[in-house]
């Protein structure tokens, strides 16, 4: 099979010609579960359709749209390539006859769990909390958030506060799959 032409599309090669497929690169697969939203701003007239957009490097996913109390309940999931990036967090509101308004943002560092993810923990008891993450001005959070080990997985609960608006915060759970072939932690 030949190669493209065009060397910023062949994903298989890096600037000195050497294979370098997307495996090479990723770490294993960041899966966020977007719980709920709480308390979230009103942009419509009586209350809001609201959904959420993840966003990490040039990867983007959203949610479905959910009528008032927004209960998602939704797995995205990310590539992870560099567990230094941040991840952003945007909640919109949907609107069929113009753009969708902005009820929201923020973003969350996954280095705190990363770390717990590279213990390789094994057999601890359901519920153990292997790290605590603090609220400050340099993160979302508006309480504090454990990592915690739960049926044999490493597990981040987050409750995340949303700037740039006047209220609202959305809870989201992260947990990390290793994918086989992937470079690993």
């Amino acid at each position: 099979m030949e190669s493209p032409k065009n060397p910023e599309i062949d994903v298989n090669k890096t600037e000195g010609g050497a294979s370098n497929s997307v495996m090479d690169n990723l770490l294993g697969l960041l899966r966020i579960r977007v719980k709920r939203g709480i308390n979230l701003a009103v942009r419509d007239v009586r209350s809001s359709d609201p959904y959420v957009v993840i966003k990490m490097n040039k990867q983007k996913l959203k949610t479905r749209v959910i009528r008032k109390n927004p209960e998602w309940d939704e797995d995205l999931t990310l590539s992870v390539t560099d567990p230094n990036l941040p991840v952003f967090l945007t909640v919109y509101d949907h609107d069929t006859f113009s753009m969708d308004d902005k009820m929201g943002e923020a973003e969350f560092d996954i280095r705190p769990f990363i770390e717990a993810v590279k213990m390789k923990l094994q057999g601890l008891p359901n519920g153990t909390i292997i790290t605590k993450i603090q609220p400050s001005r340099s993160n979302c959070l508006s309480e504090e958030s454990c990592v915690v080990w739960e049926d044999g997985k490493v597990l981040q609960d987050m409750c995340l506060r949303l700037k740039n608006v006047e209220c609202g915060e959305v809870e989201i759970q992260l947990q990390w799959i290793d994918l086989p072939g992937s470079r690993g932690l």
